[in-house]
């Protein structure tokens, strides 16, 4: 498992709850207890976990979850652009809670699994100007570099 790493906050103007249940409600679907708890389990996780280590760990603490409910949540989360996949190889996916972060760019050494967050001004630089060239406004943006020795 990837160690865990610190990524700079940035100001939320709405709570992940009220982000998630919104989205929800504009797709028709509901926002229940069941993924209320898998988003807080996420939220208190605060680095990059597995799908199946979030239904363990949920179990663990008690809350009843069907891994389905777990798998489809995660899902919806990350349509709605709160988690995003960070892809170490094809046999596993796993996540990382984006939303209310900044540029949430991952240097991850494909020896060891290591994830190690960056930032550089350069790139949300190269951001913004790739958008407005094209007549947008960029908002936010990921990149993940894989490397090894």
């Amino acid at each position: 498992m990837p160690p865990e790493h610190d990524v700079p906050s940035i100001e939320i103007l709405a709570p992940l709850c009220a982000v998630f249940r919104q989205r929800l409600k504009a797709e028709g679907h509901k926002y229940t207890p069941e993924r209320a708890r898998v988003l807080d389990a996420i939220i208190e996780r605060d680095r990059v976990f597995q799908a199946d280590q979030l239904v363990d760990d949920l179990k663990d603490s008690g809350f009843r979850v069907s891994k389905a409910t777990v798998y489809r949540t995660i899902k919806l989360l990350q349509d709605a652009g709160i988690i995003q996949r960070v892809p170490f190889n094809q046999d596993q996916a796993h996540y990382i809670l984006a939303y209310g972060r900044a540029p949430n760019d991952l240097l991850i050494n494909t020896d060891t699994g290591e994830v190690i967050a960056v930032s550089d001004p350069e790139l949300e630089a190269i951001r913004d100007r790739l958008a407005k060239a094209h007549g947008l406004r960029a908002h936010s943006h990921r990149l993940q570099i894989f490397a090894a020795k």
